[in-house]
């Protein structure tokens, strides 16, 4: 099974919850900045196959897309146990996102759950 899915409002809840680490480009045919990240996406999917990386289209999605308030493409957004690290639109070169992925594997994540507990 590929690490890289197409999220839909229908899998988009299951994806999160089952997965440690999702990885989100909101993205449009449309958009060509979109159409450059995309294969730098595919080739930093590919080095992590521990990790899920979806695309989230946001024509066909337009609903996940009010949800999470996409205003300009491509959005960039990285959840760990539920929980959104990261989201900001733009493109970024394949190291930038790889490092952002290291990052992400290194919190410690019963520390950033108790603090989101914490602070609800």
């Amino acid at each position: 099974m590929s690490n890289l899915i197409t999220i839909t409002s229908a899998n988009f809840e299951e994806i999160i919850t089952k997965n440690d680490m999702v990885v989100i480009d909101f993205w449009a045919q449309w958009c060509q900045p979109c159409l450059a990240f995309a294969p730098i996406f595919e080739q930093v999917a590919s080095q992590y196959p521990d990790v899920i990386f979806g695309k989230v289209n946001t024509e066909e999605a337009q609903d996940l897309a009010a949800e999470f308030a996409i205003r300009s493409i491509p959005t960039l957004m990285i959840f760990r146990q539920k929980v959104l690290l990261f989201n900001e639109s733009g493109m970024l070169p394949a190291a930038a996102l790889k490092d952002l992925i290291e990052q992400a594997k290194a919190l410690d994540m019963k520390a950033v759950l108790a603090k989101l507990k914490e602070d609800n």
